[in-house]
């Protein structure tokens, strides 16, 4: 399993670990993507393209924009 959490948001999730996951899937999964937030997998910065492995925590962080 990963934990997932998203900051500000109040949401905490597990997600069942798959070969071959990675960080823009486990985005997706809890309703966003590559450019409405940013992942840390275990305290980095991760890019979209970098597998997850099981057990690793994501806190996901969405992006604020604004004129």
């Amino acid at each position: 399993m990963i934990r997932v959490k998203v900051l500000g948001r109040g949401i905490e999730r597990e997600i069942e670990w798959k070969k071959g996951l990675k960080v823009a899937d486990v985005l997706r999964e809890v309703g966003f993507n590559t450019e409405s937030a940013i992942a840390k997998v275990n305290g980095r910065v991760a890019l979209e393209d970098e597998n997850v492995s099981d057990n690793d925590y994501v806190e996901v962080i969405p992006v604020v924009s604004g004129g």
